[in-house]
């Protein structure tokens, strides 16, 4: 068994092996708390939900940190248009946050911590690099020396002599406009913390650089994030963690971002779908299977007919997994998936392939069912069940046991189909096929698939 990954900073997949043998270690970049989060936040989150679950599947001790960036200039900007205290801000959408981790079935992180918490450690690495001459104090700002550190770029592959680098207000004193702020002057009306070189408040590089060392070490596997943090935010976190005589991460782990219209879904472009809204009209475990079952390197492009269509493959599989629960009792998940599901999964998270084992095993447990053979379609069920477990998609596991939105109606619909069905077992044994055909039309246009068996007619979703 090898798990195989792709690493952003090397463009192509690589073997993984760990630092320490059976343990994974990994930092994700988690949320700016500016605002409440879109489901392309949450997209990240879950992508590396699956990862994590995976690694454990295949006996790692995985210690998985998320952080939460609770100041930086967004949150402040928000804070003067909105006239609310900036940790107000912060920590409402913090909340809504994992609120929306929640929802959707992402395990608790091993930590997340806060950058607003970890002040000291920065001005830690701060003055070690000033020492190392890669960082210098400027009017109470502290910046980092591109030119100082001679593999600046490598993992966004661009020429230090086009470099752009963002730029923000208040930013004086550079000795290159390449170089970027580790620590930002206090301004009127901003927070501020105490640190050797004046009151300011720290960039937001800086926090996380600060934060991995703390809990992760000076090495670790794994640092992921979504594509758009490659250039500046990680090329900017291996240039002050290296520097700093750090080996930081091994590998480099970016997700593809959900699109709008063809562009990234962002607050900026006010085309975002929050998750609080997205849970009230889907499931969230549908919610989930839309975004999770992507490969994670691909783009979404979000539209509700591809919300819909999601909806009805999950329902293929619910609807399998109740029909043998129904007729055989609680099926238990088998020990191991199957060699095919594991194989994809190894390949970089390969869960389109892998759900392809799943969709099969489900369409070879339906035809166990048809047939009466109680065996086969157990066993599929229990292959079914190991494999979306290794995804949080098992509808049967206790996470999603909870109720869900139309559950409370779910017995008045039953009640009005079955008074249907009656009606159209009533034509045919009349001979009235005409109408029996016809009642079973309008509800497969409502939505419903008509099933007649030997002990009468079963419907479900379509």
């Amino acid at each position: 068994m090898s798990i195989r990954l792709y690493d952003t900073s090397a463009s192509q997949v690589r073997d993984f092996v760990p630092l320490v043998p059976g343990c994974v270690s990994i930092y994700l970049c988690g949320a700016t708390v500016q605002a409440a989060p879109h489901i392309g936040h949450i997209r990240s989150g879950l992508n590396f939900d699956i990862m994590r679950r995976w690694f454990a599947y295949r006996g790692y001790d995985v210690t998985f940190v998320r952080n939460v960036t609770d100041i930086d200039d967004k949150i402040i900007a928000k804070s003067r248009e909105t006239g609310r205290p900036w940790w107000q801000i912060g920590y409402a959408n913090e909340r809504a946050f994992n609120d929306g981790y929640t929802a959707l079935g992402c395990l608790p992180p091993t930590g997340e911590p806060r950058a607003t918490g970890h002040i000291p450690e920065m001005i830690e690495m701060m003055r070690e690099l000033i020492a190392r001459g890669n960082g210098y104090a400027v009017d109470g700002n502290v910046y980092f020396s591109v030119t100082s550190y001679p593999d600046y770029l490598a993992l966004s592959h661009q020429e230090l002599e086009n470099l752009r680098q963002p730029e923000g207000e208040g930013e004086t004193g550079k000795r290159d406009q390449r170089d970027f702020a580790m620590w930002k002057s206090v301004k009127p009306g901003e927070p501020s913390w105490e640190t050797p070189w004046g009151r300011g408040r720290p960039g937001w590089h800086l926090e996380c650089s600060a934060m991995a060392h703390k809990y992760l070490g000076p090495a670790f596997d794994i640092h992921g994030g979504g594509r758009d943090l490659i250039f500046p935010h990680h090329e900017n976190e291996i240039a002050q963690s290296k520097a700093f005589g750090d080996d930081f991460a091994s590998f480099w782990v970016h997700n593809a971002w959900v699109t709008l219209s063809g562009e990234k879904m962002s607050k900026s472009l006010g085309n975002s779908v929050l998750v609080s809204e997205m849970v009230q009209k889907w499931r969230p475990i549908v919610l989930r299977y839309y975004l999770g079952t992507p490969h994670y390197r691909s783009m979404i492009e979000y539209s509700e007919e591809a919300l819909r269509e999601a909806e009805v493959g999950f329902a293929r599989i619910e609807g399998f997994a109740q029909r043998v629960t129904e007729q055989h009792g609680l099926v238990e998940p088998a020990p191991q998936v199957p060699p095919a599901f594991a194989e994809a999964m190894d390949d970089d998270f390969g869960v389109p392939q892998a759900l392809a084992i799943v969709h099969t095993a489900v369409r070879q447990g339906n035809a166990a069912l048809a047939a009466d053979d109680k065996e086969n379609a157990v066993a599929r069920l229990a292959e079914v069940r190991a494999m979306l477990g290794v995804l949080g998609l098992d509808p049967l596991d206790a996470m999603w046991a909870g109720p869900v939105q139309g559950e409370d109606l779910h017995g008045v619909v039953d009640a009005l189909v079955k008074v249907v069905l009656e009606q159209r077992q009533a034509a045919r044994e009349r001979k009235d096929y005409a109408t029996s055909d016809a009642i079973r039309d309008r509800l497969s246009q409502a939505g419903l698939t008509i099933e007649d068996r030997a002990d009468g007619s079963r419907w479900t979703l379509s």
